[in-house]
């Protein structure tokens, strides 16, 4: 089992009431599966992703990520997993301003002691699958939305990661782009890549092999 969360709850303290985020989420991800998860705006699907991301924590429930349990782990131990094992696709890119789209790319390899003749390799493939060779020496500023959200995904993917996370990620490219993305993961999972992706879009939503609702931090 990849993921199980089991009676997962999150939630804020506001004016001293306790507002949920997420209410006693139960879910198993296999390897290989390809999930999308809807529902309305403020309905808890960002924050269950980052859950999952291991880029946010939760109050109570228990996580566990290829049997690791990640509820007890210490920070050290889950960034660790979270970069050995996680791609995360964002819909503000997260690029880092300071470098170059080539740098960006490069970036998780190092922190995955990829020696360097490796990295040049896959970084160059990475550029000529996304047909963004002649920007590598661009910085994400001087990139329109489309290609940094193309940039975005090709870092996410470019560590191999058994679990690509994906939150709205077509959600500033045009329709032939999010067509390519799709697409893209589609055939990832294929090659047994497990995805799960927040979308609004049901064509987006199609591509998955099951699509989990939330209502009010709830699955319904």
């Amino acid at each position: 089992m990849l993921v199980q969360l089991d009676g997962i709850f999150k939630w804020v303290q506001q004016g001293g009431q306790q507002i949920f985020l997420l209410k006693d989420i139960n879910l198993e991800v296999e390897e290989g599966e390809f999930i999308s998860i809807m529902g309305p705006s403020g309905s808890g699907k960002s924050t269950l992703l980052n859950v999952m991301g291991m880029l946010d924590t939760f109050d109570e429930g228990t996580y566990n990520f290829l049997d690791e349990p990640v509820h007890n782990l210490k920070e050290k131990h889950r960034a660790n997993l979270y970069k050995q094992y996680i791609g995360f696709v964002f819909q503000a890119y997260h690029l880092i301003d300071e470098l170059t789209v080539y740098e960006n790319l490069e970036m998780p390899l190092l922190y995955k002691k990829i020696p360097s003749s490796e990295r040049k390799a896959i970084v160059a493939d990475m550029l000529d699958r996304f047909n963004i060779v002649g920007k590598k020496d661009l910085f994400p500023g001087q990139l329109s939305g489309g290609q940094q959200q193309l940039v975005g995904v090709a870092r996410a993917l470019v560590g191999k990661p058994k679990l690509i996370l994906a939150d709205e990620p077509t959600g500033n490219l045009n329709s032939k782009q999010g067509e390519e993305i799709m697409e893209l993961f589609k055939k990832l999972n294929e090659e047994g890549v497990t995805i799960i992706q927040v979308t609004h879009s049901e064509k987006n939503a199609a591509y998955g092999s099951r699509t989990i609702n939330l209502l009010d931090g709830r699955m319904v």
